[in-house]
């Protein structure tokens, strides 16, 4: 089967179509973060000071819009962490620097913790247990998809006791340190998974980032506790808000029909998810290119500023039976709702390769959605 589905897609077809779409313009990464973390910080601190001119059901009102754009906005500023994976290592330095200073420092997100997002797009690695990115949900009881998103509550406390209270501790303690950055250095969904080792360089921007993030939990937790714990409960319901548009995200990024066995290119694309349509709500959940995550998969180091360009090229020009059409989905609740129905029939349902669990017809699609 896996030489009919080769059939179906020439990567080296694929890639002259789009070999002039590689080049990252650092002009576009700059004016799209800055002005989204800009005014995100603003509409942040102007939660508060709307109380000293409204009062009543407008207050709340404004307050409610203020939140919803501070989410959409810092949803968008912080997928910025997955764009620096994959940038040449010259030339963005000064991006890689700001974007931790505005945004992965105050949110808990460094770029050290990314690191391992390479052995997501490593062949071999994908779908097996040195994939931190993946689990096999269409096998597993439909309770853990709900317990994906749940645990929206629980990560900001972990993070910010990660960089607090177990930082210095593994400064002090070697071998608390050695579980420290095997087991809670990484950002991933395996619980289990464990981290390798990137080398003196990456250890030397660990320890430079974990300082920067000790020094924030210390110096904002002051803070909030001095204003009554009230900067601590915002801070933590957006954290929780933007885990949760996230874990809903990633539900949708894959079919997740892998069973831990290594996975063909072909299976491995056919497994992941692109979202065209209706990009109006779509980018709002799927930003910074997130949402063709088939497409990236497909050319890792593409800038997500052409993946869009990417996907219409590849649809008006591959042929018609292309195993790429596979990949468009309409909607993110249609993924789901089709995930929840194979786990909940994985007892009556024999494992299968990732080309057979991902074949829906559109109408049914149409019917989920």
């Amino acid at each position: 089967m896996s030489s009919t589905l080769s059939n179906r897609f020439s990567i080296p077809e694929a890639k002259s179509l789009v070999k002039d779409l590689n080049k990252p313009n650092p002009k576009i990464y700059w004016i799209d973060f800055l002005s989204t973390i800009i005014v995100g910080h603003t509409a942040f601190a102007a939660m508060d000071r709307v109380g000293l001119f409204l009062q009543g059901p407008a207050l709340y009102a404004i307050q409610l819009g203020l939140f919803t754009l501070v989410a959409i906005l810092y949803m968008r500023a912080a997928m910025f962490i997955h764009e620096l994976v994959h940038l040449p290592r010259q030339g963005f330095t000064a991006f890689r620097v700001t974007w931790n200073l505005l945004c992965g420092i105050p949110f808990l997100i460094p770029s050290f913790l990314y690191y391992p997002h390479v052995d997501h797009h490593r062949r071999k690695h994908y779908g097996t247990d040195r994939d931190g990115e993946y689990l096999d949900l269409s096998h597993r009881h439909p309770a853990n998809l709900a317990l994906f998103v749940v645990a929206a509550l629980v990560v900001p406390v972990a993070a910010f006791m990660r960089f607090l209270v177990m930082t210095p501790i593994a400064w002090v303690f070697p071998p608390f340190r050695n579980w420290v950055e095997k087991r809670a250095s990484s950002m991933i969904i395996d619980i289990f998974y464990l981290r390798g080792d990137f080398g003196k360089e990456a250890h030397k921007i660990m320890r430079m980032q974990e300082v920067l993030c000790f020094l924030w939990c210390a110096s904002f937790g002051t803070f909030g506790l001095l204003q009554g714990g009230i900067p601590l409960i915002k801070g933590y319901c957006v954290a929780v808000v933007l885990i949760v548009i996230n874990n809903v995200r990633t539900l949708g990024a894959h079919r997740w029909t892998g069973d831990g066995r290594e996975l063909t290119f072909e299976e491995q694309l056919v497994d992941t998810a692109d979202y065209p349509h209706r990009p109006w709500f779509t980018e709002l959940w799927g930003p910074v290119g997130t949402r063709y995550h088939a497409t990236h998969h497909l050319f890792p180091s593409m800038p997500y500023h052409n993946l869009g360009i990417a996907h219409r090229r590849l649809m008006e020009n591959l042929p018609p039976d292309s195993l790429y059409r596979d990949v468009v989905r309409l909607s993110l609740t249609s993924s789901i709702v089709e995930l929840w129905r194979r786990a909940a029939n994985r007892k009556n349902v024999k494992p299968e390769p990732a080309h057979l669990a991902s074949a829906t017809s559109e109408e049914e699609e149409k019917t989920a959605a």
